[in-house]
């Protein structure tokens, strides 16, 4: 049997061809590796990207919690300021119609004749409340109106008045005040509740220093009514 030999020529050939077949197996390695990081490096970009935005994301709810809270304080706030606003505007007619009620005609005093009262002083019954009280003790209109009459003979009522003012309310009533020393308002002038208008005084038919006090049904002497009583349904003890 006889041994077959190889050509040395294509030996050398078969090895170049297998070296060449191996390196291109390496270089085709490498570029499945070099392939596989480049793909693998964006999706790690991605997962970065998308935990950046999820953390802003968070941050916007934060802040507009922090909105929402801050609005509803602003909100209570004004609420807590209309409410009080409101009150105080609501307290404003309260003031108002007390200002618009009945004071006593002088602040300190000592009852003396009363309504109705008979006696030698007095030609009828007497007509009114007195107080008595020093000369030049401030007088004050029980209620709100206009004065109608004012001046010496008791503005018009007769000399047993002395100087007197007579003031007409709204509501259709009259008060007198007698005997004063000093008058200090004019026939048409608004008066309110309480305002001076005179000092008292002993002129007249007087026999002390006093304020002879009376409410009536017009301006005129011989019209009157219990003084105490209609104060006092209007609120006024004396």
């Amino acid at each position: 049997m006889s041994k077959r030999v190889m050509n040395p020529a294509v030996r050398t050939t078969a090895v170049v061809l297998a070296t060449a077949g191996l390196g291109a197996t390496l270089v085709a390695g490498a570029g499945s590796a070099f392939a596989a990081e480049s793909k693998a490096a964006p999706v790690a970009g991605t997962a970065a990207a998308a935990v950046a935005a999820q953390a802003e994301t968070q941050a916007k709810v934060a802040q507009a919690k922090v909105a929402q809270v801050k609005a509803a304080k602003a909100k209570a706030v004004k609420a807590a300021q209309v409410k009080a606003a409101a009150k105080k505007a609501a307290a404003k007619p309260v003031a108002a119609k007390k200002a618009k009620g009945w004071v006593k005609p002088v602040a300190s005093y000592a009852l003396s004749a009363s309504f109705n009262q008979g006696g030698a002083m007095w030609a009828h019954k007497h007509s009114g409340q007195d107080f008595a009280v020093p000369v030049g003790t401030t007088v004050k209109a029980a209620g709100a109106g206009t004065v109608v009459k004012a001046g010496p003979n008791g503005g018009g009522d007769g000399p047993a008045y002395g100087n007197a003012i007579v003031v007409k309310h709204a509501n259709g009533t009259y008060s007198q005040y007698a005997h004063l020393s000093k008058i200090k308002v004019h026939v048409g002038q608004k008066v309110a509740a309480g305002q001076k208008i005179a000092l008292s005084g002993n002129t007249g038919n007087s026999s002390g220093p006093h304020l002879h006090f009376e409410i009536r049904t017009t301006p005129n002497y011989g019209s009157a009514i219990n003084p105490a009583a209609f104060l006092r349904t209007h609120g006024v003890s004396i």
